[in-house]
């Protein structure tokens, strides 16, 4: 426990230290960590010539791997975040040295209960990549399978779990401190975040994610995706099929080699697509260093540790939106938006329809082959954001995917539409939807929830007569900026006080000028000039009163 918190105190001390080096001194003294900062590292020259997404990405770097990882999960989130922050947060990278050969061995002999040298017939010392939280290395199995073993680095696990420890602490302190922490949800956004990190860190996730996208390809002979060997993972160890090939945004070398690439930008688009629309799992982060060409034009999909689901619902929502954007039709998008976010209940639908209208108008006479679907999508999230609709984290998981097969294709074939492609998938869930056997589920379903309403309304009024009944009936009522408005009531109700004491003190001096005047007396007392004295005090209480309210605009 004692040590537990003396790591806290010195991860302190570097969040606060990396913070005040990138010009963040306000949230440092704010949240109280100036305490734990040693004096010589408070005082020295902090440099604020970026804006404020690059200074934020420099602190996450600085802090290391956990905070290298978040920001790369947040850059997915433009549902959160503003362009300018998630813009600067995709330029991160894991710049990480990687763990001895000595810890690789003890890694697998811990997790698989045998010796390395027990289940390979050769294993590559040095590895393939060496990312935050593990390494990849090509290997032989004794069968004589060429594969890629990925490997956990050893604690990570433990100073990630610290990390998100200090992070929920201090999401919680921020929200308590700042209003941009509160508008946006800090610590709700740091629950999301540390699930998805920790889904990462069990790599039998993986392995499911990468049977379930080869289950949905088994039909399709042109998408590849590795074979995982489940005997030889666990929770820190992914073996898999290696497959060699060419990346596909080096559109040069598949030219020498003779690839189609029109061919191969048309499987990337469908296939991406498939994935989504029809399938409702697929691969979110499909960026080059994870697609792979192999010949006759086949495609290999890697890495499935971000993957996101779609049930029937959100896929139909999300082809309402694609649909919706092709018709230029802002109702059907404002429809559908309500549909698929949960909604704040200060949302202005009239002020969102407008939003909408705005954004419609941007793509108005464009033609459909030259529309980003991908940017499409995240600029009406972006509007769902401005209006405090929460959309479900694997939506906007889908305009990443897009954004990134669409920045691949348009560098592979310029001149293909991808509304062209996606058109048909489309339509296809809009069908489907309206088809007789899903509409007679759907009513069945509707009446077997009316039903279970109705039979457990009995019991219900029951229970509330009883609370109506023992004077438990309790009514909230929120009225919107209740804060402001007694903010503004209690600075008149300042103002007017400041007004009477003025006024109770001119009635004084007055008095006393009288009184003297009347018995012939000097105005001074016990050699003090007391209406001199007064005269002065009540000036200044009326030019600050004046200065008041003319600085306030409400003269």
């Amino acid at each position: 426990m004692f040590a537990r918190r003396v790591r806290h105190i010195n991860r302190y001390r570097e969040i606060a230290v990396a913070l005040l080096s990138q010009g963040f001194d306000y949230i440092v003294e704010e949240m109280g960590l100036i305490q734990k900062v040693p004096y010589y590292q408070r005082v020295r020259t902090v440099k604020k010539s970026g804006g404020i997404g690059e200074r934020i990405r420099l602190v996450l770097q600085q802090l290391g791997p956990t905070y290298v990882k978040l920001g790369q999960i947040a850059s997915t989130r433009p549902d959160l975040l503003p362009p300018g922050i998630i813009g600067e947060l995709e330029k991160l990278q894991d710049k990480v040295p990687s763990f001895s050969f000595i810890e690789v061995h003890s890694v697998i002999q811990e997790e698989l209960g045998r010796t390395l040298e027990e289940i390979f017939q050769h294993f590559e010392p040095g590895p393939l990549a060496a990312a935050s939280i593990g390494q990849v290395h090509q290997a032989v199995l004794k069968t004589g399978e060429k594969v890629a073993v990925k490997i956990q680095r050893p604690d990570i696990a433990t100073v990630i779990k610290t990390d998100l420890e200090i992070l929920y602490e201090l999401a919680n302190l921020a929200e308590r401190r700042f209003h941009w922490a509160k508008t946006y949800q800090l610590v709700d956004m740091i629950d999301e975040f540390s699930k998805a990190l920790s889904s990462e860190l069990d790599y039998t996730n993986e392995s499911r994610n990468a049977e379930k996208i080869s289950k949905q390809c088994i039909n399709n002979p042109v998408i590849c995706v590795p074979k995982v060997y489940r005997d030889y993972s666990s929770s820190k160890v992914l073996t898999a099929e290696y497959i060699e090939g060419i990346k596909i945004s080096n559109k040069e070398k598949l030219e020498q080699q003779g690839y189609n690439i029109s061919l191969l930008a048309e499987r990337f688009a469908k296939e991406i697509f498939q994935q989504i629309f029809m399938e409702g799992f697929f691969h979110g982060d499909p960026h080059p260093g994870n697609v792979l060409v192999l010949p006759g034009e086949t495609i290999a999909f890697l890495d499935f540790g971000m993957v996101g689901h779609l049930n029937s619902e959100m896929k139909y929502n999300l082809s309402s939106l694609v649909i919706g954007l092709m018709h230029q039709d802002s109702d059907e998008i404002a429809k559908t938006i309500y549909r698929m976010g949960i909604v704040s209940e200060y949302a202005n639908k009239l002020k969102l329809r407008d939003d909408i209208e705005l954004l419609v108008e941007k793509y108005y006479g464009v033609p459909l082959s030259q529309v980003s679907i991908g940017e499409a999508v995240n600029n009406i999230f972006a509007v769902a954001l401005k209006h405090k609709i929460k959309i479900p984290a694997d939506m906007v998981l889908v305009g990443k995917a897009l954004l990134t097969m669409e920045g691949i294709v348009e560098k592979l074939d310029p001149h293909l539409s991808i509304f062209d492609i996606a058109e048909p998938f489309g339509k296809k869930i809009v069908m489907e939807r309206l088809h007789p056997k899903t509409m007679t589920k759907k009513f069945w379903r509707n009446i077997n929830d009316f039903s279970e309403l109705f039979v457990s309304f009995p019991q219900q009024f029951k229970e509330f007569s009883a609370v109506v009944r023992h004077g438990r009936l309790r009514l909230d009522i929120a009225i919107p900026e209740m804060e402001h408005i007694l903010k503004t009531q209690d600075r008149i109700s300042n103002r007017v006080s400041f007004s009477i004491i003025l006024l109770a003190l001119s009635i004084f001096m007055a008095s006393i000028i009288v009184s003297l005047s009347i018995a012939g007396q000097s105005s001074l007392l016990w050699p003090i000039p007391i209406l001199e004295i007064g005269f002065g005090i009540a000036m200044v209480i009326f030019f600050w009163l004046l200065y008041a309210i003319i600085r306030s605009g409400n003269l």
